[in-house]
């Protein structure tokens, strides 16, 4: 029997032994040492060689062939020129796969920040964005530094699904524009003025640019179907612009925009179409356009404007990188370090913007062919950077011919990937309804304000909820007989409750309220504890008033089975066994135990 009550102890005893308690499970240690190339010294670690590297350059070379289009229609998207978008596929791509945690990620700009970017570009234009972009690695390698890694994963799905399926809606949305060839004078910030601007802009609707955009869009999905060997959209944007080209040529009344057309760029006072055929090079943000065209003016009140968007900008990183970095450990059988991606990231995302890059991220289905292509280790997302630097380098003025709505085809496809619509539908027909409610209040929020404010309110009403669902489930219950508890019976006017579940602030006051109809023949109250993981501060102070009150009816209480975490906070909160007030034990049968001795001194004495 173990009877803390047996042992002598005084004011000056403050020892954590007077406590029998059990044991949490052991915590993982963790170590100070930041965790940088965690992936890549894990790779040379277990050994690298000329066929590894062969595997890595064939899947960086197929990865650079998805990659470069979809750098230039997403800087589009979120309204630069689209070389800046291929500066950030090169820089932070290349930067995160050295310096990150998973082994098979690739990163670069994705669909996801689209929500978030464009309306900072607008506003602030391209120095503006990657000003926020820098603030944004500052938090991101802080998240890492502080290892918040692990706690993206406790964001509940509906809220992933919800902004993710509304980002897609904002994205489809967006390459109206240009996959009808319209003419809107200035596209609004704002998801309903935006739509109504697409409207009235219908009757300058060319059936040139939405010709295009269907034949992008039937070779996107049928020819996976042929063959995955070679990357669809090399052959849909291809095949585009061969046919903008010949068309043009045959019936000269038929156009459409094209990157040449809509882009330009000035090398020693000469204007060319298209992108520079050069790599990225240095350049101080603040030295990037601001709004006006001019150099934007680094100064305190800019960086508290977009320190929000840059917090947006963080989270949804860390966010949709850490799901990439998750996907690929399941897709490859590897394990990622999600707090040396965090930092990775953070690093990619404070080296890009030197270099015109804007905010990029783990993108998922870059990652998932890379890992479908062969891919070995961290070396195919380097290589991949490379070999992008190398088709600029070789192939830029092509680049020009690139119709625009050919691009908005392929966005809208992501979108339509993005959306996840059966898991969507999936959830709508057995979540249960406060999931339900969930998911329509984050997709609805991220499409009609913006990702901020969905992803907050999701999290906030996901967060009530489970506070709800705790509080339902934490209860105390008398228990009249303790067998089969326990062989023995209780003893006479010795009363047994259990407190099941965490006793926090959302389910506390319910679940000690039961203790308050205790008999008035008690003496002996044995509460028994050990399914009581957690006890905060709210819980602290009801139990605390529980044992004043029947304290003071003299009623001797045996705290049975407790924990961990709440034996360190009654520890901290100064409460100690007290002879004939309270006790603890570490098992039912030690409690009723002190109980019988107790009530048998009371009967002899």
């Amino acid at each position: 029997m173990n009877d803390a009550s047996q042992r002598p102890t005084g004011p000056q005893d403050t020892s954590f032994s007077e406590f029998s308690i059990i044991p949490d499970a052991p915590e993982t240690k963790e170590t100070n040492r930041l965790p940088l190339g965690y992936a890549i010294r894990q790779t040379f670690a277990e050994g690298y060689d000329w066929r590894k590297f062969r595997s890595d350059a064939m899947a960086g070379l197929v990865v650079s062939i998805v990659a470069l289009p979809l750098a230039m229609a997403l800087a589009i998207a979120n309204g630069v020129p689209p070389q800046y978008g291929i500066a950030t596929a090169i820089v932070a791509g290349f930067v995160i796969a050295l310096a990150g945690g998973s082994r098979m990620q690739v990163s670069g700009p994705t669909a996801a920040f689209v929500v978030v970017l464009a309306p900072i570009a607008a506003k602030y234009g391209l120095g503006g964005l990657v000003i926020a972009t820098f603030l944004a690695g500052f938090l991101l390698v802080g998240f890492g530094v502080f290892k918040l890694g692990k706690f993206i994963e406790y964001i509940p799905y509906p809220v992933t699904t919800g902004f993710t399926s509304g980002i897609a809606v904002v994205i489809a949305v967006l390459q109206l524009k240009d996959a009808l060839g319209l003419r809107v004078p200035s596209m609004p910030n704002e998801f309903p003025e935006r739509v109504e601007a697409l409207y009235d802009a219908l009757p300058t609707f060319r059936w040139q640019d939405l010709s295009i955009a269907a034949l992008t869009l039937a070779i996107l999905l049928l020819w996976p179907k042929i063959t995955k060997k070679i990357p669809s959209p090399l052959i849909a944007l291809t095949a585009a612009a061969v046919a903008a080209v010949v068309l043009k040529k045959f019936f000269p009344d038929f156009s459409v925009a094209t990157i040449g057309t809509r882009f330009s760029y000035v090398v020693d006072g000469v204007t060319f179409a298209g992108i520079p055929r050069m790599p990225p090079l240095p350049d101080w943000p603040w030295h990037l356009p601001g709004p006006d065209g001019g150099a934007i003016h680094l100064n305190f009140h800019l960086i508290r404007e977009l320190l929000p968007s840059a917090f947006a900008i963080a989270a949804l990183g860390a966010i949709e990188s850490l799901l990439s970095a998750v996907v690929a450990d399941g897709m490859a059988e590897t394990r990622h370090d999600p707090d040396a991606e965090l930092i990775a990231q953070g690093l990619g995302n404070l080296v890009g913007p030197f270099f015109g890059g804007f905010a990029a991220t783990g993108a998922i289905a870059r990652t998932a062919t890379n890992i479908r292509s062969g891919a070995r280790s961290p070396i195919a997302a380097m290589l991949h950077a490379v070999f992008i630097l190398l088709a600029v380098l070789i192939f830029a003025p092509l680049v020009a011919y690139l119709p625009m709505a050919a691009l908005a085809a392929l966005l809208l496809l992501v979108a339509w990937n993005m959306s996840e619509a059966r898991h969507f539908i999936h959830i709508l027909k057995i979540a249960p309804r406060g999931d339900i409610f969930v998911l329509l209040a984050c997709f609805s929020l991220t499409v009609f304000f913006d990702m901020v404010v969905g992803v907050t309110a999701g999290l906030l009403m996901s967060s009530l909820l489970f506070m709800h669902r705790m509080a339902v489930t934490a209860r105390v219950r008398a228990i009249e007989d303790t067998r089969p508890l326990v062989r023995e019976t209780l003893p006479p006017n010795t009363v047994l409750y259990e407190i099941n579940g965490p006793l926090f602030f959302g389910a506390a006051q319910k679940a000690v309220s039961a203790l308050e109809a205790i008999s008035a023949s008690a003496r002996v109250v044995i509460l028994k504890l050990d399914a009581s993981p957690l006890l905060d501060a709210t819980g602290l102070v009801n139990l605390e008033s529980i044992l004043d009150s029947l304290h003071r009816r003299h009623i001797f209480v045996i705290l049975s089975g407790l924990r961990g975490q709440p034996a360190r906070t009654l520890m901290k909160a100064g409460i100690r066994r007290e002879t004939g007030r309270l006790a603890f034990c570490k098992s039912l049968s030690a409690a009723v135990a002190v109980a019988k001795s107790h009530t048998d001194a009371k009967d002899h004495g």
